[in-house]
């Protein structure tokens, strides 16, 4: 029988995706302790009598957000290593850089949720008990800075996860990072990337 994020999948013109849009946009500005049912219906323009009809209670609707970005993210990744396979490891990471800090300013909930998830006791407190894969482990494999793919070194995990937070930072600071600079989106974008590259690429020449 088919979950309801497979059904919202299906219909993306449904009454379930349209909550489920909601709420990524939501949970995204608020994190899912400032996001209420209340909310997300008024955003849907429905009564939560049907947001609780087709989603159950909030922490059935986030935990289906957070499966529902994660896999998003493990696609876009996947489309990312078959499009760098066999270029230089530096070639590899500006053009993982470029294609993913795209992705993440069209789709900010996705670093706002990922930054929320990480640094917030909301699973712990709703109970929920999501097993998302990272894909620090596929990602790190793919840099080449592992040669199993099963058994990746912390070192070559903490580099992953530090190259992602950075990604994941400059997109939910914008708005206050473009006001304290005093530079527009497209300007802003560019530089993210700039400095993103900077940081990232030289310690991976040969």
């Amino acid at each position: 029988m088919a979950t309801p994020l497979q059904k919202a999948r299906k219909n993306p013109d449904s009454v379930k995706a349209r909550i489920l849009r909601a709420a990524r946009k939501l949970f995204g500005e608020y994190g899912f302790h400032g996001t209420t049912t209340r909310m997300i219906a008024k955003e849907t323009k429905i009564d939560i009598s049907t947001l609780h009809y087709h989603w159950g209670d909030k922490g059935n609707l986030y935990e289906a957000v957070v499966t529902d970005i994660y896999d998003e993210m493990g696609q876009k990744l996947a489309k990312i290593e078959h499009k760098v396979k066999g270029r230089p490891l530096p070639e590899r990471i500006e053009i993982a850089i470029e294609v993913l800090i795209d992705h993440l300013f069209e789709y900010p909930e996705i670093s706002n949720l990922t930054l929320f998830r990480y640094f917030t006791k909301t699973r712990d407190d709703t109970d929920l008990d999501i097993h998302i894969p990272e894909y620090i482990s596929d990602i790190a494999f793919s840099m080449g800075l592992s040669e199993d793919k099963e058994n990746v070194p912390t070192e070559a995990q903490m580099k992953v996860i530090s190259m992602m937070n950075s990604f994941h930072n400059f997109i939910s600071g914008e708005a206050f990072f473009t006001k304290m600079l005093e530079i527009d989106h497209d300007e802003y974008v560019r530089r993210t990337k700039e400095t993103l590259k900077f940081f990232n690429i030289p310690p991976f020449h040969p």
